[in-house]
């Protein structure tokens, strides 16, 4: 499956995502945490970024990076190239510890950012793993406790208010609020996948089913078109609302059909 070009930001803010290869857990001590932030520090600095938010998972990271002078690839690769040096080294084994290709996503609005940097800190909860509040490695504490870090403040202190008790209090109960299960869903759907375009679905669909025209699934008997969508989870990228903007049928349907 060909891969797409990463989407840029007007903004020059991403929400990236680091995966452990095959799913492994990519920190198994304190150490391995406090070594990933340390390679992260030299990355900031060496090109220029911002870093608004962050929270190391056991087998995964998020970051909401701001990339003035884009060049968010090859700091990534960096980044990437560094830690699983340490870590190879460390635990005498070779081999990728990284999937080959980070994850990244346009944040183009202040709404998104907000709700975003939400999600990221409650990745702990939302996991099982950790209280929001009690994480040792996500940025919340920074902000929630006015800590000096990683974190380069100004941009998302400016969201909660105009002075500091004020943004404490706003930011702390912001993040007592929990996520809807499909907007938890809408975000898990995009760490684990980079989206097609619409063009490129409608293309592996019609070679997945064998046909010519996408709008031919509408014509087929119900029983049919529900083994037909059972075969569009194969498709990597591809989302339900895309299928029921691309084929006509209700998102409802799919979501029973795809279940």
């Amino acid at each position: 499956m060909p891969r797409k070009a990463r989407e840029k930001s007007s903004t020059k803010v991403y929400h990236v995502i680091l995966r452990g290869n095959a799913k492994q857990d990519i920190f198994l001590e304190k150490q391995d945490y406090a070594k990933f932030m340390q390679e992260l520090s030299k990355i900031k600095e060496k090109y220029e970024h911002k870093i608004y938010a962050y929270c190391l998972m056991p087998n995964h990271i998020h970051l909401i990076i701001y990339d003035e002078k884009d060049n968010l690839s090859i700091a990534m690769q960096s980044l990437a190239v560094s830690y699983s040096s340490y870590w190879n080294k460390k635990y005498e084994r070779v081999g990728h510890l990284f999937q080959n290709r980070f994850l990244s996503k346009a944040v183009e609005t202040e709404s998104y950012l907000k709700t975003l940097c939400r999600y990221i800190h409650q990745n702990p909860s939302i996991s099982g793993i950790s209280k929001t509040e009690e994480y040792p490695w996500s940025s919340y504490q920074e902000y929630a406790k006015d800590r000096e870090g990683m974190v380069d403040k100004k941009q998302i202190v400016t969201l909660f208010g105009r002075n500091k008790q004020e943004v404490q209090g706003n930011f702390i109960q912001f993040h007592k609020y929990k996520e809807r299960q499909e907007d938890i869903k809408d975000f898990a759907e995009y760490e684990m996948i980079e989206k097609l375009s619409d063009e490129q679905a409608r293309k592996y669909i019609e070679e997945i089913l064998k046909i010519d025209n996408i709008q031919e699934i509408i014509q087929y008997s119900v029983a049919k078109r529900k083994e037909s969508l059972k075969k569009l989870k194969e498709i990597q990228g591809i989302s339900k609302t895309q299928v029921s903007r691309l084929t006509g049928l209700s998102k409802r349907m799919i979501e029973v059909a795809m279940k």
